[in-house]
């Protein structure tokens, strides 16, 4: 396995930035630092948010006093990451939305610390989706100021779109952002990059298969009505299958289960929308749920026999 050091990197920074890393499952500072620099070439202000978030996460967890080993890692760094990006995705900097976004990013600590107790799965990114749905119904009700949708992006092409679904993770529509994103993973561990290049190009192919030039579907997202071609160029089909095949691959060393868990992803990614909620990574969580539930009730139901004793 490749993997760069990153222990040359002073302490708090680079607790900071293994929180950013850990997004993707990885702890390693030089990745966080690959993460942030191409967030911050698709958008300055939520790259602030970024550091904000993971900043805010790990300093909270030192001051609960919980695991150093844990809190080194970044693993209370990254759904205050995601709080932080996401916070200034829907909504414009100002009062309200900056103090949801401490707010939020605080809160993440504890909310995951508690469910990494008691939800019997690995807990991902579940904090994230819960304090962010939170955010995103009550800067509603109280008028936030909401950020527009951009304008259609028109045919990006092959690599556009694949490029996209490992962007979009962190709410990024950008070839180059999603290329850094694959560098600062490769750079931990090749594998795991190449489990989200599959992701994000089998999550394209699944999300396009019904797809006409009159086919609408919601933004996952902004929950507004677009062309289901943009959706896909968007890469809005292929960032939760990158999470979901990475996870399983971390789970269990094989191709059926991240296969599998990409496969479900893509359409989970249309119907969270359609109850109403963002999708965030919401489709990524379910689905590898559901084949980690498919792998313990395979093991607990259909285990060979022991062979009788002669």
């Amino acid at each position: 396995m490749f993997s760069l050091s990153d222990e040359a990197v002073p302490t708090p920074l680079r607790t900071t930035l293994r929180g950013i890393g850990q997004v993707f499952f990885q702890e390693n500072a030089l990745t966080g630092a690959c993460f942030l620099l191409g967030i911050a070439l698709s958008s300055p202000l939520m790259a602030l948010g970024a550091v904000v978030g993971a900043a805010i996460g790990a300093a909270t967890a030192k001051a609960l006093k919980f695991d150093e080993a844990e809190v080194a890692a970044g693993i209370y760094g990254f759904n205050s990451t995601l709080v932080g990006i996401a916070t200034l995705f829907f909504f414009r900097p100002g009062a309200a939305s900056i103090l949801m976004l401490i707010v939020g990013s605080v809160a993440a600590v504890p909310v995951t610390r508690l469910m990494r107790r008691y939800v019997p799965f690995p807990t991902y990114t579940s904090p994230f989706i819960v304090l962010t749905w939170v955010i995103y119904f009550l800067g509603l009700a109280l008028g936030t100021p909401q950020v527009a949708a951009g304008d259609p992006l028109g045919s990006v092409g092959f690599v556009g779109a694949v490029g996209h679904g490992v962007s979009q993770v962190m709410f990024q529509a950008s070839v180059w952002t999603g290329l850094l994103f694959l560098v600062g993973i490769a750079l931990n561990d090749w594998r795991h990059a190449t489990w989200v290049l599959v992701g994000s190009f089998v999550g394209m192919l699944v999300g396009s298969y019904h797809a006409t030039a009159a086919a609408r579907a919601l933004d996952p997202e902004r929950l507004v009505d677009r062309a289901l071609f943009e959706n896909v160029g968007l890469g809005l089909y292929g960032y939760n299958p990158t999470l979901a095949a990475v996870a399983l691959f971390l789970a269990r060393r094989s191709l059926i289960p991240p296969l599998l868990g990409i496969l479900l992803s893509v359409p989970l990614t249309e119907l969270v929308p359609k109850l109403g909620l963002p999708a965030l990574t919401a489709p990524f969580v379910l689905a590898t749920w559901l084949v980690l539930a498919f792998g313990w009730l395979d093991g607990r139901f259909f285990r060979d026999p022991a062979s009788p004793s002669s």
